[in-house]
């Protein structure tokens, strides 16, 4: 059985059950595995057995095989492709690996359906309910609300920035009806959005009082289900021995962390290519070993308009050799002064994993118009930053995997600025225009964004 420990090294270890409802550590660090499990010889056609098998080893001993199997499967029946996560090729020795087909059209799907199973099948054991808070940049508040619309076990209320997600991405969150969801617009940044959850959580008698979990990408369980696309990719490529790359659009750093995670199990990963538009602290970092916080900008891809990338820090404990006083110190230098850096050790550790590389919006368009000439085919614009990325940063007979992480539809202004056209709507979001939003609208303010939370709890 696993035990899963802070990344600060302050808070007790738990198994995997108490670090799903716990979400974030009680000293403030995210959690992660003692240690990580071998990969082996998984293998399967189906990505709901390959998905069990990948799993397994983070959850045994504490859920029976069976009924997780069942969750597994019944998480990922929910979507619109047989294959869950198909590959499609779109330059030689360049594929993408489409993440959308899930209820809300965004890559969140594959790890808050089963996500949201676990919650309720814990949740039924132990005969409690909590309440998630979370902060969206754009997919995560409507691939959670999905997740859980309508338990009896979980009321939720997801922070956003208001007037920086797309239309399509308020709208499949505030057209919502069920009574346990909840819409909040904080006036601000996604930055400040996730400082409120975070402050939320450390102010310990309101995190006790209303029974708080969470579903961002701080909670491990999110991290976990991601892991095994990167494995099912390399299987569906029959590169299973072979080292591949993989390009990924990257914010808040858990979409990347989840295929180092993979690599660090076994996988055959050559390195990894951070994306970023922007708002490009990571890229930074990579380039410069040095951490240095700048404005938010408002981007076309604004699931990544980001500065301050919370699983960054399940990272960083790495690179610093398990010390959790060390990482927490790092990152208070960092939130204090808005700069922090890596020594030149540790800085070669991580260019020896991962490159990046950054496109603004002018370079966003290009690619997205580029992709419709040659190919025929819409991209959304997160997805138009990491095949930009991949295309300036690829070696020579380097094979490349771009992970698609949205449906070009949740994005239908930028694709026609660039194309001139305007991508199909899916059947998911048919009619979501014409239903009235419900939604909040609040201050930067905890002591207000507290007080609606316990004005919705059941």
């Amino acid at each position: 059985m696993l035990r899963y420990v802070s990344s600060r090294g302050r808070a007790p270890a738990l198994t995997f059950p108490d670090v799903l409802l716990t979400g974030l550590a009680s000293d403030g660090g995210l959690y992660i595995p003692e240690a990580w499990p071998t990969l082996g010889d998984v293998e399967a056609d189906d990505y709901a057995a390959l998905a069990t098998a990948v799993m397994g080893p983070f959850v045994e001993g504490t859920i029976d095989a069976g009924e997780f199997a069942e969750m597994v499967s019944a998480a990922y029946a929910t979507f619109d492709h047989p294959d869950v996560c198909p590959l499609r090729e779109l330059d030689e020795g360049h594929h993408l690996l489409e993440l959308f087909h899930g209820p809300t059209l965004a890559f969140k799907d594959i790890a808050l359906q089963l996500v949201g199973r676990l919650f309720d099948h814990e949740l039924s054991r132990r005969d409690e309910r909590v309440m998630i808070v979370g902060a969206t940049s754009g997919d995560t508040g409507s691939a959670a609300m999905e997740a859980v619309l309508g338990s009896d076990r979980v009321d939720i209320v997801m922070l956003f920035p208001d007037g920086r997600t797309s239309e399509v991405q308020r709208r499949q969150m505030t057209t919502l009806t069920a009574a346990n969801v909840h819409a909040v617009a904080v006036e601000g940044t996604f930055d400040d959005c996730q400082d409120l959850v975070k402050a939320m959580f450390a102010d310990e008698p309101f995190r006790a009082r209303n029974r708080l979990s969470a579903v961002n990408s701080i909670n491990w369980a999110r991290v976990m289900a991601q892991i095994v696309y990167y494995v099912w990719a390399l299987q569906r490529l029959d590169r299973r021995t072979t080292p591949t790359t993989f390009c990924v659009p990257t914010g808040n750093f858990g979409n990347v962390f989840a295929g180092h995670v993979a690599r660090s199990m076994g996988l055959p990963v050559e390195r990894f290519l951070v994306a970023s538009n922007s708002n490009d602290i990571l890229t930074r970092l990579i380039e410069t070993g040095e951490m240095v916080a700048d404005d938010v900008v408002p981007t076309l891809s604004p699931s990544m308009d980001i500065q301050i990338s919370s699983n960054l820090e399940r990272l960083l404990v790495e690179l610093l050799d398990g010390n959790g006083p060390a990482t927490a110190e790092l990152l208070q230098q960092f939130r204090t002064t808005g700069r922090a850096g890596l020594d030149p050790d540790r800085h070669a550790r991580l260019r020896a994993e991962f490159a990046g590389d950054r496109l603004d919006d002018d370079e966003t368009l290009a690619v997205i118009a580029d992709v419709h000439r040659h190919h025929d085919m819409f991209v959304d614009p997160h997805t138009a930053v990491a095949i930009g990325a991949a295309r300036r940063l690829r070696r020579p007979g380097e094979t490349i995997v771009t992970l698609s992480t949205a449906h070009a539809a949740k994005f239908p202004d930028a694709v026609e600025a660039a194309t001139g056209a305007r991508p199909g709507q899916p059947a998911r979001i048919a009619g979501i225009f014409g239903r009235d939003e419900h939604f909040a609208v609040v201050p930067n303010d905890l002591a207000v964004v507290e007080d609606f939370v316990e004005s919705v709890r059941r």
